[in-house]
């Protein structure tokens, strides 16, 4: 396997990996069809993707990672926000986005970002070292799942808003 930046010719490939990698996925409603990969178009298209990374072996690609800047009390920060992150179905379980949160947070540290906020499984995340902040919020969900790592010394306070991408139909 191997990690590397997203070039243009993966967009379609990461697109349908994305899209893929959520379907009848257990946190959406039954029925419901993925939008992840349109948050990943918008925040490209907007310019905003601060890291995005595949993973791809000699089948193609088979992992993406997205990181994208976020707002602290309605200021720019040095904190990024982590999502999606996706693996095709078949592959889910191999290790691949580990692999894929590891190397991101390893680069955007190398840049200079100072911590990375997500919205998830608690059990999951954790083993990479997120947890709950009480300094971080997001509002309207519930601070179990709304997790932060600090990749410098200090954790800020506030309240954390993602880019309108994540938002926007």
């Amino acid at each position: 396997m191997k990690i590397r930046a997203e070039n243009h010719s993966d967009l379609s490939e990461i697109e349908h990996l994305i899209y893929r990698a959520f379907e009848n996925h257990p946190h959406h409603e039954p029925g419901a069809k993925p939008t992840e990969h349109l948050i990943v178009n918008r925040l490209r298209d907007a310019k905003v993707l601060s890291l995005s990374l595949v993973c791809e072996d000699q089948t193609g690609i088979v992992g993406h990672i997205a990181f994208s800047p976020i707002l602290i009390n309605g200021e720019e920060s040095a904190w990024c926000g982590l999502g999606p992150v996706s693996v095709v179905p078949e592959r889910q379980g191999e290790g691949i986005g580990g692999a894929l949160i590891r190397e991101g947070l390893s680069q955007l540290k190398a840049q200079g970002i100072e911590g990375v906020v997500l919205l998830g499984e608690p059990k999951y995340y954790g083993r990479f070292g997120f947890e709950s902040q009480p300094k971080l919020t997001l509002p309207n969900i519930p601070s179990e799942y709304f997790l932060a790592l600090s990749l410098a010394d200090d954790t800020p306070t506030g309240e954390v808003s993602y880019h309108s991408a994540f938002f926007d139909n």
